[in-house]
Order: C-alpha cells, then sequence, then structure tokens
C-alpha cells in the first residue's frame, strides 16, 4: 500500500498556505491554524460555522520501523519523521478540497461531508461529541438516547 503524497517535497507551511487559499477561493471568512509536537489543527469558519480539522503528527517511534517491519537507521529517523508529516498535511489538504468540491458540485451538503468537523459552543467537534455514542451502539446493539429522534417519532 502507498500512501498519497508519500514522496511530496512540498513543506508542511505551502501546504497551510495552500489550504488558505483554497478557502479563501470557497469564501471562507477566517482561517487559523496551530501545530504542537502531538498534532495540528485547521480550523475556518464557512457557511456560518467554525469547522476544526486535527491531525495526529507523526513521532520518532513511528518511524523507527520500515513498512517492511524492519529497525531503521537512527540517523534516518528524523528525515522520516519529516516526510511523514509533509505527507499528512498534503492528505488534508485533499480532504478539505474533496469536500469543497463535493459541495461545490452539488453532490452533498455542506453539512453531509462537514459534520464531524463542527466546532460546538463548548470548543469540541460534533465527532467527538457523537463518535463514541456510535461506537456504543454497534457495540450494545442499542440506539443511544438522545443521538438521534426516534424512530417514527416526532422530531
Amino acid at each position: 500500500m502507498t500512501l498519497y503524497a508519500a514522496q511530496t517535497s512540498v513543506s508542511p507551511e505551502r501546504t497551510r498556505a495552500e489550504i488558505e487559499t483554497l478557502l479563501s477561493r470557497y469564501k471562507a471568512t477566517t482561517f487559523g491554524y496551530a501545530t504542537s509536537p502531538e498534532g495540528a489543527m485547521v480550523q475556518f469558519r464557512l457557511k456560518d460555522r467554525i469547522v476544526r480539522f486535527t491531525i495526529a503528527l507523526p513521532k520518532p517511534e513511528d518511524a523507527r520501523i520500515t513498512m517492511r517491519g524492519r529497525r531503521r537507521q537512527s540517523a534516518k529517523v528524523p528525515e522520516v519523521v519529516m516526510q511523514m508529516t509533509r505527507q499528512r498535511w498534503r492528505a488534508l489538504l485533499l480532504v478539505i478540497k474533496a469536500k469543497l468540491e463535493a459541495v461545490e458540485s452539488g453532490v452533498a451538503t455542506f453539512e453531509e461531508e462537514f459534520l464531524p468537523y463542527i466546532l460546538l459552543p463548548d470548543g469540541k467537534t460534533v465527532g467527538h461529541h457523537v463518535l463514541p455514542a456510535v461506537a456504543a451502539a454497534y457495540e450494545s446493539g442499542r440506539m443511544p438516547a438522545g443521538l438521534l429522534p426516534a424512530w417514527g417519532g416526532s422530531e
């Protein structure tokens, strides 16, 4: 299996700039990002909603073993971590671009594409709240209370 943009030489900074340009083209009114050693976040306002994407960034231990299960030379680890970081930023750009194009083309609505990433007043995304309840529903075989209106019931 080959990852999308696995060999990219495009820097994370350039990719962030491309994301900002893309969002401007689709009429996002604000844009921001933050990074830490653990992860990165891109946030923007579009269609009167705040949307937040987060990505986990690779750690040195993620790069110590090759795809074939062999131990990588320690001197190569920082270079591989940087390559993995560039790849994840390019993948994020692709995801955002695909979602915006799906909405623009009428394939899906804004809410259908971005719902899990919409930021709520408590600072957490819809996905943060809903995904554990979905997992619990699959485990138990029962609908979690309050997640969705009852079948046949009023809304």
